[in-house]
């Protein structure tokens, strides 16, 4: 086996080469930087019988279904007997048995987490850093990386690298962005970036590099930032790719038959005391492939001069039901609602205790990202009823002063409608991911 079959050329020079002992890889999606890592760490143990290696995610709970089964895969691609090796998953190790050289995998979510890992007798020799951009968003950045260095370089009397990887952020002010900028001038350190173009098109299979196109099609911001891994900046307004012309419809154009056609529906509710309070229903059309709008209820004690109890809304969700199961005739099949809101959730469990009544999953990042993707992808149309949905899409932003600090936050203002909608894509993603081509469904949790 020779190692030019299996690592791109960008790769291939530093391949054996331990003079530098930073190593950084970036990529958009399918930039082979992983498999690069796997083949790299497995042969590691199998060439060194005195080096072995430590693969590091920020928590603990990614490692088995990321870095741990992306290792396994490196032993196929080098074409080594999967029983050469002592693999085990309690605790994550992979030892090669000539040798006793190993693989160990830590998440970092603690002071304590990496230093019982240190082998007297077969020193670090490479730390492998997957998914960098959580030690910068969910621990202490270039401090942690720097205790990490000094933990697993000692005991060492040379050849002893880091290997970081990561998809550059949108922004380039992001913390991350700026730690590598920082590492390019050291000259113990290299930075390699690909992407998708740079590697053999056998390898990738013809689909993957179709739903590139079609992103590079439908949204070629996005796809510069997801497949070329290029940190394109922040929009101020959120859902940029948003255009009426192609995600409004009218509900008259639609049949009869049309209507009793839809799949599962949803609702997804954001609630406010002075605040507005919003029900977005939204059902599965399985005939055009999208996450069609139905209805919506929205009340601002505010606007309105009059607050509502949650007795009341509750009622009114009750009310909304009743007419998308006479229009739809279809009975509502989840509901998801604020998860701040406790006392309105209890009330709707018994107005509707036929209902799935869910408290959301209030990630906003994560659901932001899959709002993005369906819009991209043009998998959602919102009806002209959905009227402060629509007028939300038009001013929904980012924080200004937050993209200039490196972290997106949206604006707490003009953002219930959004809030709601979020709610119900990632509570029935498991629903509707399957409309997005397969490169784009990611975790489908």
């Amino acid at each position: 086996m020779r190692i030019s079959e299996i690592v791109i050329p960008k790769y291939q020079a530093i391949f054996n080469n331990r003079t530098y002992k930073h190593i950084i890889l970036t990529s958009g999606r399918a930039g082979t930087k992983s498999s690069y890592a796997a083949i790299r760490a497995n042969y590691q143990i199998v060439s060194d019988s005195h080096g072995s290696v430590v693969v590091l995610r920020k928590h603990h709970n990614k490692l088995r279904k990321t870095v741990y089964k992306e290792m396994l895969r490196g032993i196929n691609r080098l074409k080594i007997p999967k029983n050469k090796f002592c693999i085990t998953k309690s605790p994550m190790e992979i030892r090669y048995k000539k040798n006793g050289s190993t693989i160990y995998f830590s998440g970092s979510d603690g002071i304590d987490d990496t230093k019982g890992i240190i082998d007297e007798d077969k020193p670090i020799k490479l730390v492998i850093i997957d998914e960098l951009t959580e030690f910068f968003e969910d621990g202490e950045g270039e401090d942690e990386l720097s205790n990490i260095e000094a933990t697993f370089v000692r005991g060492n009397s040379g050849n002893f690298q880091m290997i970081y990887l990561y998809n550059p952020p949108k922004n380039p002010n992001a913390p991350i962005n700026q730690w590598c900028k920082k590492m390019e001038e050291r000259s113990d350190c290299i930075h390699i970036h690909t992407d998708y173009r740079d590697v053999p098109e056998k390898w990738l299979g013809h689909d993957l590099i179709e739903s590139a196109e079609e992103m590079k099609k439908s949204d070629p911001k996005l796809y510069r930032w997801i497949w070329l891994g290029q940190s394109i900046g922040v929009d101020d307004l959120i859902y940029y790719m948003f255009n009426p012309e192609m995600h409004v419809y009218a509900p008259e154009a639609y049949s009869k038959e049309s209507k009793e056609a839809i799949g599962e529906i949803g609702i997804g509710v954001d609630y406010g005391q002075q605040n507005p309070t919003v029900f977005e229903a939204f059902g599965i059309d399985y005939e055009k492939q999208k996450l069609r709008g139905l209805k919506e209820y929205y009340h601002s004690g505010r606007e309105s001069g009059k607050q509502k109890s949650p007795s009341e809304y509750s009622k009114e969700l009750k009310k909304l039901c009743d007419e998308i199961e006479k229009e739809y005739k279809r009975v509502v099949s989840y509901i998801f609602i604020d998860p701040s809101a406790a006392g309105l959730i209890e009330e709707v469990r018994r107005q509707l205790p036929h209902i799935d009544i869910i408290p959301a999953r209030n990630d906003v990042k994560l659901g932001i990202s899959r709002v993005q993707k369906f819009l991209s992808f043009n998998r959602i149309i919102v009806s002209i009823e959905q009227k402060w949905l629509i007028r939300e899409m038009g001013v929904y932003q980012y924080d200004p002063q937050s993209i200039e600090r490196g972290k997106e936050e949206p604006l707490k203002v003009t953002d219930h409608c959004e809030d709601a909608f979020r709610y119900l894509l990632v509570g029935m993603w498991r629903q509707v991911v399957y409309m997005l081509p397969v490169s784009e469904r990611g975790d489908e949790d």
